[in-house]
């Protein structure tokens, strides 16, 4: 599931425990087929799946495969079933790379790429040089009441920027993650989000002496527990009279402590950030660096007479903001990053429909793509094992794959043409679903409802079952209720058309959805999320729901009507907004946030924004993306008039908007 869903889907109960699946003589023969392909596509061969990876290639083909082995067409698409396009993935790092301090002293100091500096993949190419600002941590947060950009200048300078947040691990900090999670505020996201907003040009990372400590604190115990384990050991050998049997114990104690030694003698405890952490950013966004403590020290200590740990000790103590221009210093940051492009595939199977409505499309959906080996988008920290997304999504894959078995089967053809999409990039931001809206295959006037599916394997024992998009056509609830209590289905129905997955790119085009999803657990976007875990009769429950759904749609005289539900499914951000109205464009790249429409009726098409706009600044504050406008969204309240600037055809245009209320 897209990455967003990451931030809301932590609460890790005893509800996640699933039923295991039966031995594969008492699966029924829908089961049997769902073990099948579950089997091949989240086994380590296909690599998680992955963008980039060989194993989504494969993926693609076997869904292929197996809707032309249903009996769908797969020629549609220019004579396949690929909707072929190519995505940024990745990032390399070019030729023409530096930082260069000059001093008030006049003296210029080049830093060394790997030792004292490194180009951070999230940020842009670009050259800057400007004056230095200290800012922190970079906090702008008025629900903590601290704004560390306050009473500083930014606009056009390189700030630089300490990583995390004050008061860390302690009760008293004002900055709390959900379930676990890292606080909005020490994301580098909203770190970068924030300086571009306030103006900046560039952005220095340094490192936070607290998570250097930490780490060093850790290695620290390890090597007193090995210790204290040899000392047991050794006891043990002596009181038992000197047994043989022991003596191997002892060797391995002795050898663990210095493995140990070893290596706590490489820690590092202010590692620069190496290229590709975190992902990658856009062509055009800020030129961002992370240096070293030591260099960030003399600029410190020359300018503001402290340290970070100095700083730190003080921000910890009061959490009153220390920014400052560091008076006499400039910087030259150039960095030179180039956008890798990656071929990706939407796979399509379609059953043409017969009669008055053929030309009317259904559309079900569920991605097959997962995060590989791992990421930025694991929640298994540092983990490069292979990510098998057996849950999300090969789940909702191989049920895509069984509705399709199961309507192709149908003795006389469809009323209303079907069309089947596995898609792809999902993960990275509901690539493939974006892409797909904005050139579809067949026309999205004619496409009368949209169904999807993502994370349906992991059904619980009191078979809760989450149905999003109820409320987008008043057809769903009563429909939704007759087929999932037919089940047995604890139904859980969320009204909102926006969610973090694919139904949203097709809610987004006045389409009716719903989207199947049984709920999160520990192994989500884990190397754990493996096969063995899959309640394959829970699977099987939710595809017979879906097909009497879908049916009692595709047999109905008249569409389905669409409502407008204003409000979204959370995803995740701590805090409230007010609502806006402007629908995503996650498929498009350059300036701004781009958006593909607005709602009907809402404060954006109140405003006159529309489809193919990019906004690039929400009252004084710039807009580079989708992260950047949720957070300076948040700046203001339902009721406050505000400008808006959106580039359209090229030019600036301003607008003024007023929010609302969520509803």
């Amino acid at each position: 599931m897209w990455r967003y869903f990451s931030r809301i889907t932590l609460l890790l109960t005893l509800s996640s425990l699933v039923l295991s699946s039966a031995p594969a003589e008492e699966l029924s023969p829908t089961a049997q087929r769902l073990n099948k392909d579950i089997s091949y596509l989240a086994s380590d061969d296909l690599e998680g799946r992955g963008v980039g990876t060989d194993g989504l290639q494969k993926a693609a083909e076997y869904v292929k495969e197996q809707f032309a082995a249903a009996g769908l067409d797969v020629t549609q698409v220019e004579g396949d079933a690929f909707q072929t396009f190519a995505m940024p993935n990745g990032a390399e790092l070019g030729d023409s790379n530096r930082v260069v301090l000059h001093g008030p002293d006049g003296k210029t100091m080049g830093l060394k790429q790997k030792e004292q500096f490194t180009v951070c993949s999230f940020g842009g190419s670009g050259l800057v040089e400007a004056p230095v600002v200290f800012v922190g941590y970079g906090v702008d947060n008025p629900e903590a009441d601290i704004d560390e950009y306050a009473n500083v200048d930014v606009n056009g300078k390189v700030v630089i920027i300490v990583r995390r947040t004050p008061r860390q691990g302690r009760d008293d900090s004002p900055f709390k993650g959900h379930h676990g999670s890292m606080p909005i505020d020490a994301s580098l996201n909203t770190k970068v989000s924030r300086a571009f907003g306030h103006g900046a040009a560039g952005i220095l990372f340094v490192n936070d002496p607290h998570s250097g400590d930490s780490k060093q604190a850790n290695a620290d115990a390890q090597i007193a527990q090995a210790k204290d384990k040899l000392v047991a050991t050794v006891e043990q050998w002596i009181e038992k009279n000197f047994p043989e049997a022991l003596q191997e114990d002892l060797v391995r104690a002795t050898e663990r402590i210095e493995e140990l030694k070893a290596i706590h003698a490489e820690l590092e405890t202010d590692a620069l950030m190496e290229f590709g952490y975190a992902g990658t950013g856009k062509k055009d966004d800020l030129p961002i660096a992370h240096i070293s403590a030591d260099v960030c020290n003399k600029m410190l200590k020359d300018s503001l007479g402290m340290t970070l740990r100095e700083f730190e000790t003080a921000m910890d103590a009061d959490l009153q903001p220390r920014s400052a221009e560091l008076k006499g210093w400039k910087v030259t940051l150039e960095t030179d990053i180039d956008i890798v492009q990656e071929k990706v595939h939407n796979v399509i199977g379609v059953l043409d429909g017969e009669g008055p409505l053929a030309d009317e499309t259904i559309v079900i959906g569920a991605h097959y793509d997962h995060v590989g080996y791992g990421g930025k988008n694991s929640l298994a920290p540092n983990s490069k094992e292979v990510h098998n997304g057996a849950d999300d999504n090969a789940s909702g894959t191989v049920s895509l794959i069984e509705l399709a078995r199961r309507f192709a089967e149908m003795e006389t053809p469809p009323p209303r043409r079907m069309v089947f999409i596995a898609f792809t990039a999902e993960e990275l931001g509901l690539i493939g679903s974006a892409h797909y809206v904005k050139e579809p295959v067949f026309p999205l006037d004619k496409t009368v409802a949209m169904f999807n599916m993502d994370m349906v394997g992991r059904l619980n024992e009191d078979k809760s079952l989450t149905v999003f998009g109820t409320g987008t056509s008043s057809r769903w609830k009563d429909l939704v209720v007759k087929e999932g209590e037919a089940e047995g289905f604890k139904l859980s129905m969320q009204p909102e058309g926006f969610g973090p997955s694919d139904h949203s790119s097709f809610y987004g085009k006045q389409i009716p959805v719903l989207h199947f999803f049984t709920g999160t657990h520990p192994d989500y976007h884990k190397p754990t999320d493996d096969v063995e875990k899959i309640n394959l009769q829970g699977i099987e429950a939710v595809v017979d729901t879906m097909e009497g759904i879908i049916k009692a749609t595709l047999f109905a005289e008249e569409r389905p009507d669409y409502v407008e539900i204003k409000q979204r499914a959370n995803i995740g951000r701590s805090g409230s907004r007010p609502y806006f109205g402007s629908i995503p464009d996650f498929a498009s790249e350059g300036k701004g946030y781009a958006i593909t429409g607005v709602s009907p009726d809402s404060p954006a098409d109140k405003g006159g924004l529309k489809g193919g706009d990019r906004i690039i600044k929400i009252g004084k504050i710039s807009v580079n993306g989708l992260d950047d406008f949720d957070l300076a969204l948040r700046r203001f309240s339902a009721g406050d008039e505000v400008d808006v600037v959106v580039l359209r055809d090229g030019k600036e245009v301003e607008l003024k908007v007023t929010l609302a209320h969520p509803k």
